[in-house]
């Protein structure tokens, strides 16, 4: 902020256009009598064309209203799109458990979550939990996984 370049200034700029156009965009809460805690996962395999990064992204809902989303590249390289379902499903999960805790402290008991994830891959290899050489790095996001919802904390 002290020496503040010429780009720095286009990007703000830029950045002010976009939310000056978007003014009728928004969130909207509503009132619901649902205590239900619910996520939707998504991933895409190696999505970025620079370093072939995988992206993931989740979206945490409380009844009606969205509470807590995220997306971003994945931080390694992943070998296969079940891979990157699996980390994209894992961090989805480490945020409902922690909304769970976050809730508990505020004496509001919400239902079992429910956590959504599209990959049919993904899903087969949790019902069949064979894994193969080539899947053997995806232990660690699947045992996790695998030990909330055997728990039933997810």
């Amino acid at each position: 902020m002290h020496a503040l370049a010429y780009s720095y200034w286009v990007v703000v700029k830029r950045i002010l256009r976009y939310l000056k156009g978007t003014t009728s965009f928004g969130l909207h809460i509503t009132r619901s009598s649902s205590f239900s805690l619910y996520g939707f996962t998504d991933a895409d395999w190696a999505s970025s064309v620079d370093d072939r990064k995988s992206s993931g992204s989740y979206l945490v809902f409380f009844g009606h209203t969205p509470i807590s989303w995220k997306s971003r590249k994945q931080h390694t390289v992943t070998q296969s799109s079940i891979e990157t379902e699996y980390k994209g499903l894992a961090d989805g999960t480490s945020e409902v458990i922690w909304l769970q805790y976050l809730f508990l402290d505020l004496q509001i008991t919400p239902s079992v979550p429910t956590i959504w994830c599209d990959n049919l891959g993904a899903t087969y290899l949790f019902v069949k939990s064979i894994f193969y050489a080539r899947t053997k790095h995806v232990e660690v996001d699947y045992h996790f996984v695998c030990d909330r919802v055997a728990t039933k904390a997810i």
